[in-house]
Order: C-alpha cells, then structure tokens, then sequence
C-alpha cells in the first residue's frame, strides 16, 4: 500500500492548465533555505543558469555547468514540497542536437530531482523541444531577450522595440508552443509583443519585463529583495535587504572588536557538580 504525502507537488500539465486563469507566481532560488521560504507562496521556482552570476559572481550566464545547475537543483528540491521546481539547462549543453539535449535534461531530472527543464531559444529549438516532449520531459521554454545568446546579442537591452525583431520573437514564441512546451517565459520585450504572444499561444506565458497580460510573472527573487545595487527596469523591489544585511553585519563586526559579543547569555556555563 502507497502512502501519499500530505502535499503534493504541483506539476507541469497543471501549469499547462492555468492558460487564462489564476496568474503564474514564480520565482528562481538556487539553495535549500530561500526555496523552503518560497515554496508555500509560489507556484513554479525556476533553478536559473543566472545563480553563475547571483551566486558565483560571474558576469554573463556562459560559463554555467550542468553540474552547477545539478547542485543547486538538488539543493533547491530538498527544500521544498509544493512547487513545481524547473532547472535551467545551460549554455553548450543542449543546442548541438535533439539527443544531446535529451541525455542533459535527463540527467538534470535525474541527479535533482526537479519536475522539468527549460531552454532558451525559438524556431531553431522548436525541433529539440519536441523531441524532448514526445519522450516525457516536461519543457519550459524562453523567448524574447535570451541570455545565453549575450555574445551575439552584445548587450542584455529589451527585444522587439522594431516591427521585424518584434515579428521574429513572435513567431519564436509560436513554434516553442507547437513543439509542445508548457510553458513560455517571455524576457524583456516589448509590451504588445509580450501581449500578442500571450493572445496567440496556447500554454501560458511568464513575463519578466514583458507584460501584465502575460498568464504569471518571474524574477530573480535577489532582485525583488533589493540584494543588488543595480537592477532591470522591470525589477521592482520589494525589500531592501542589502543594506538590512550590511548594517547588520556592520554592528557584529563592532561588538566583537569591542568584546561586547558573546554576552553571558550566549555563552555555556560549566555543569554543577554532582552531589557525592
């Protein structure tokens, strides 16, 4: 006899499923405590390949391993119950063909556990994402400004702001739904592109920088918490945590130079002795 556990995991044809109803709430998390502190409030917490610039300081998402990703996603999954935990496959690790991306994203559902994968790129993956999805691997698919592609793009500006890079996105967005994806995350483009696409695809779409009519929304949770100095246009913060941190981290600093920390109340007292 199977004993279900009290909370169970929300899936990707749930996600699917949501096209036109209650908006998406996403967020990424890259370790065990910030997934924990998510999970009761959102629906999908994306592992993202920018953990190599959050958490590893690196300046551009390039650099990223699948073995990055496997340690943060399996970190991430132990953490939490509900949500749907989506890990990014990075750069170099999936492009050169359908099969290659297959033997990753399964290793990633593999080694961490997760319940689907996601992968940059329109038209050109469409293909990889069906082969993907016809052998059971939930996709999660990202149109518009693709990080992974900065060394051709030159710069992590907005897309779609010209009629003929604003049809191009769209069409992307077109075909990673035909090939079958449960979802599309819609980066920095603009408004009525973001709008349009969501009108025209069947699964939904999760904005970050792309629009209020996108079915969810995503960011990158150390941006809404104010951890960076510098932030997209489309961040909005809601907390201040960085200088929370600092000042924090300041007064420890002062107390134990000043031998005021450890008080009496944060050290151990010898056991008494026993009676003879």
């Amino acid at each position: 006899m199977s004993i279900q556990a009290d909370a169970r995991r929300i899936t990707a044809p749930e996600i699917r499923a949501r096209k036109g109803g209650d908006p998406i709430v996403s967020l990424t998390s890259y370790h065990a405590h910030t997934a924990q502190l998510l999970d009761r409030h959102v629906d999908v917490i994306l592992v993202g390949d920018s953990l190599g610039m959050v958490m590893h300081g690196l300046e551009t998402t390039v650099p990223v391993t699948v073995e990055m990703m496997i340690v943060h996603g399996r970190a991430v999954v132990r953490g939490t119950k509900r949500a749907l935990i989506t890990v990014d496959l990075p750069f170099g690790s999936y492009e050169a063909s359908p099969v290659e991306a297959f033997h990753t994203a399964v290793r990633v559902l593999k080694e961490t556990g997760a319940g689907a994968v996601k992968l940059e790129g329109g038209v050109r993956m469409a293909e990889t994402v069906r082969f993907l999805v016809d052998r059971g691997i939930p996709v999660m698919g990202h149109v518009g400004l693709t990080p992974q592609a900065i060394n051709t793009l030159g710069s992590f500006k907005a897309r779609g702001r010209d009629e003929a890079e604003a049809r191009m996105i769209i069409e992307d967005g077109r075909a990673i739904a035909e090939a079958g994806a449960f979802a599309i995350v819609v980066e920095a483009v603009a408004e009525p592109v973001a709008r349009q696409i969501t009108q025209e695809v069947a699964p939904p779409t999760i904005g970050i920088g792309g629009s209020p009519a996108c079915d969810g929304q995503i960011l990158v949770l150390e941006d809404m918490l104010g951890l960076g100095a510098r932030v997209p246009k489309f961040v909005k913060k809601y907390a201040e945590l960085g200088p929370a941190i600092e000042e924090a981290v300041g007064r420890y600093a002062e107390e134990v130079r000043a031998r005021t920390f450890p008080g009496p109340e944060h050290t151990y007292a010898p056991k008494a002795p026993k009676a003879p």
